[in-house]
């Protein structure tokens, strides 16, 4: 029996699960895998419980599991969670909470 992989972030790190962006442009053209952009947005799977500052002070966490957030393009890096591919990337490269 396989056990289910969990991944919990450690210090200010936070697990993202990218979200597909449409495969067709605007006119209706269908976008092959090759020609998409890296999703730049994701929804928070898992944080780690806070980094340090340069002075050793706890800094806390902002973003929370289950929030869209928008992520630097070429941030972080990509792990394999059962089929997919998500990333893990420092709080720092969070640029923003999407509503």
């Amino acid at each position: 029996m396989v056990k289910k992989q969990t991944i919990k972030p450690l210090f200010d790190y936070v697990l993202v699960k990218p979200l597909q962006e449409e495969a067709k442009t605007a006119s209706g053209i269908v976008l092959p895998d090759t020609a998409k952009e890296k999703p730049q947005v994701g929804e928070i799977m898992a944080v780690g419980p806070g980094g340090f500052n340069e002075q050793g002070k706890k800094t806390p966490m902002i973003v929370k599991v289950g929030q869209r957030v928008l992520y630097k393009k070429w941030g972080g890096n990509e792990v394999k969670v059962g089929m997919e591919e998500w990333l893990l990337i420092e709080q720092k490269d969070v640029m923003a909470i999407v509503n």
